[in-house]
C-alpha cells in the first residue's frame, strides 16, 4: 500500500489531541500520563491484550467517559466544552457493538447517523439520502440498501455500522473493532476503504485492532497498550515489532519474511524469544 502524503504539521490542525491522559479500571491502571496528538491524514491503530483497555481509550477519546487524569482536546479545546451536536459533527464513534432493536431498511439505519447535521423539522434532505448511499457503496453494500437490517449477517451488520459512521461525515473516525465478524476479504475491503475515506479531505482514524499484520499494512501510526500503564505509539511499523508485541502480548511473536511480504506470528515451542 502506498504511504499516504505527508501533511505539513505547521499547515493542519490537529484533531485530537491527549494530554496527561491517565486510564483506570478500578483499582488497576490501564495508561498512565499518555501525551500524543492526532493529526489529519493519519490511520490509528490501538492494539493491545484483552483487557489492556482499548475500548476504555476510545471511549474517553470521544468524550464519553471521563478519565482518572489529564484531558482531551477536539481542535484544541477540551472535549467536554463542546456543545453535543457539534461535537457529533467534529467525531464519529462506532462503538464495538451495537444492536438493531427493531426491523428498519439498511439506508434508514445508515441515515440515523445523518441526525446532526439536520435542521428545521429534522427530515433527512437529498443531501443527507446521497451521504447515505455514498457510504454504503464505500463498505460494499449499495445493494442492500432496501434489505431489512434484521435480515442480515453479523458481518454485514457490521458494515453497516461502519457506513453509518461514514455517513455522519466527521473528520475524526473513532472505531472500536470495526473488523470483528468480517471475513478475510471485507476486512481488507473495510480497510481499503478506510484509508481512501481518510485520504479524501484529509481525516483523522482511530481504530482498535487484534490483527497486527493488517493494522501494519493499513494503519500510518500505531498505539500500543500494555494493560499495565505502559504504552508505545509512533509509526505503527516501528511499534508493532516482535519485540514489543511479545512484550505485550506476554507471547513471544517473531517476523517472518517472504516474497517482499512480512508477517508477525506465534514462535514455535522452544523458539528464541523476540529481540
Amino acid at each position: 500500500m502506498k504511504s499516504l502524503t505527508p501533511i505539513d504539521p505547521e499547515r493542519r490542525l490537529a484533531s485530537l489531541c491527549a494530554e496527561h491522559l491517565t486510564l483506570r479500571a478500578g483499582t488497576r491502571t490501564l495508561l498512565e500520563d499518555f501525551t500524543h496528538t492526532f493529526f489529519p491524514g493519519e490511520i490509528w491503530c490501538v492494539a493491545g491484550p484483552n483487557g489492556a483497555g482499548k475500548t476504555t481509550l476510545i471511549t474517553t477519546l470521544a468524550g464519553l467517559a471521563r478519565p482518572a487524569g489529564g484531558r482531551v482536546q477536539v481542535d484544541n479545546e477540551d472535549i467536554e466544552a463542546w456543545p453535543s451536536a457539534a461535537l457529533a459533527r467534529r467525531r464519529a464513534l462506532m462503538p464495538q457493538t451495537s444492536h438493531d432493536a427493531f426491523g428498519a431498511s439498511v439506508l434508514d439505519v445508515v441515515l440515523l447517523n445523518r441526525f446532526p447535521h439536520l435542521t428545521g423539522w429534522g427530515w433527512e434532505g437529498q443531501e443527507d439520502r446521497a451521504a447515505a448511499q455514498a457510504a454504503l457503496k464505500l463498505v460494499g453494500l449499495e445493494a442492500f440498501a432496501a434489505r431489512n437490517v434484521l435480515s442480515l449477517s453479523g458481518g454485514e451488520r457490521q458494515r453497516v455500522a461502519l457506513a453509518a459512521a461514514l455517513c455522519q461525515e466527521a473528520p475524526l473516525l473513532l472505531l472500536d473493532e470495526p473488523l470483528a465478524f468480517l471475513d478475510w476479504h471485507h476486512q481488507i475491503e473495510c480497510m481499503n476503504a478506510l484509508v481512501r475515506w481518510t485520504r479524501a479531505l484529509p481525516r483523522t482514524v482511530i481504530f482498535s485492532c487484534h490483527d497486527l499484520n493488517l493494522a501494519r499494512r493499513f494503519a500510518t501510526h500505531a498505539l500500543l497498550l500494555e494493560g499495565n500503564g505502559a504504552s508505545h505509539a509512533g509509526a505503527a511499523r516501528d511499534v508493532l515489532t516482535p519485540g514489543l508485541a511479545s512484550r505485550a502480548f506476554g507471547y513471544p511473536l517473531v517476523l517472518i519474511e517472504q516474497g517482499g511480504y512480512e508477517a508477525l506470528v506465534p514462535a514455535w515451542p522452544g523458539a528464541p524469544s523476540a529481540s
